[in-house]
């Protein structure tokens, strides 16, 4: 009798239960996560041309991120509601910082060197400007109202001018639409968005008019890549290529012709798809589509499952948010959208942007694990 119930004590679900808890961790969203990192190595080692030292420092990059991310699990929710104004106005501080002091590579602005390493505050910005946005409506009766709304938008404004000024437009839209997300949660009126939108578009010649020659040309090569095939419709052109050539079942591992014959620009980073779509095909693309599903599935569950309103508007947004990464890469990679150098969430090669990832999963987590379980 004892032995059997020193058997059923050790088999007991409670046991899994307490280490789960004591973790913080999601395993359903983990081991999504843990499989699109297992297939990125798998690509970046034929997009980089079988270069061993970028997987090392892919692995460095993904170890930290995900030493991050399970800090952040631990964090109590209301600790980050507590700090989100405070991280708001250090990364509004580190972009005026960028833009006196910041290092210059490939025509833009965008980085500090801080003699150790060097980092993007506007992947950090991707953070704390919907931290910021949920922590003022938290505060508010929901769904916002007119001057809340304004207000809201007004804070979103300074980041967002900010890093479009490095230039850098797809990040500076991207921090634009998580922000925008927190507003669409929180319940914000479909009459304030139609009007939102209209208003851009009537905007649009004034845009024109600040837009840099660089990102003219983007969205001219939008229109008609063709125009200027061997300059700003290379990489659109040479990507469809790759794209295509895939077929259905694809060419087999490590047999890009586009990135071993280096036909394809930044192979590694922004149009990594393009490569993973020339070797596994339209099966391995659906393959790594759905598993995008399922993490992000999880992730709205985990919104949807929020007990109170700071976690929920927070939640909501950065699953959007991820939803948004994946949907703007793939459609600039397959021409549908235009070039704007977002990386492939999980997949592309990068250290500011992947521990910028995590950390957005390890909140996640934390939004889930520390849940009070109410009686049925």
């Amino acid at each position: 009798m004892r032995s059997d119930a020193r058997q059923e004590s050790f088999n007991s679900p409670s046991i899994i239960g307490n280490i789960l808890r004591r973790l913080h961790l999601d395993i359903p969203l983990l081991l999504g996560v843990l499989l699109i990192c297992s297939l990125s190595f798998v690509i970046l080692y034929s997009a980089s041309g079988q270069k061993i030292a970028v997987l090392i420092r892919h692995g460095t990059h993904l170890g930290l991120a995900l030493l991050v991310m399970t800090v952040l699990a631990h964090v109590n929710p209301r600790r980050f509601q507590s700090f989100s104004l405070a991280l708001f106005c250090v990364c509004v501080l580190l972009l005026f910082a960028v833009t006196v002091m910041g290092q210059i590579g490939k025509g833009a602005q965008r980085w500090l060197d801080l003699g150790v390493f060097r980092f993007q505050p506007s992947e950090l910005t991707k953070l704390s400007a919907p931290m910021m946005v949920a922590w003022y409506l938290a505060e508010h009766p929901l769904p916002p109202k007119a001057r809340h709304v304004l207000a809201a938008g007004g804070l979103l404004a300074l980041p967002v001018l900010l890093i479009a000024k490095q230039p850098d437009l797809g990040t500076a839209l991207l921090v634009a639409s998580s922000g925008a997300a927190v507003l669409f949660f929180a319940g914000l009126s479909w009459w304030y968005m139609l009007g939102a939108a209209a208003l851009l578009a009537s905007l649009t010649p004034v845009l024109w008019h600040f837009m840099r020659e660089y990102q003219r040309n983007r969205v001219l090569t939008f229109i008609n890549p063709e125009a200027d095939p061997m300059g700003a419709g290379y990489h659109i052109i040479q990507s469809k290529i790759a794209i295509g050539s895939g077929g259905i079942n694809g060419k087999g591992w490590l047999g890009s012709s586009q990135a071993e014959l280096d036909f394809l620009p930044e192979s590694s980073t922004d149009f990594i798809f393009a490569v993973f779509a020339e070797e596994f095909g339209l099966f391995g693309c659906l393959g790594l589509l759905f598993l995008y599903l399922l993490v992000i599935s999880r992730c709205f569950y985990i919104a949807v499952q929020a007990q109170d309103t700071y976690s929920r508007l927070l939640a909501g947004s950065l699953s959007f948010t991820l939803f948004v990464y994946v949907f703007v890469n793939i459609g600039m990679v397959i021409g549908v959208l235009p070039v704007v150098g977002v990386p492939l969430p999980l997949v592309s090669y990068g250290g500011t942007s992947m521990v910028t990832l995590m950390s957005g999963f390890g909140i996640l987590m934390s939004i889930h694990t520390h849940r009070k379980l109410l009686p049925v």
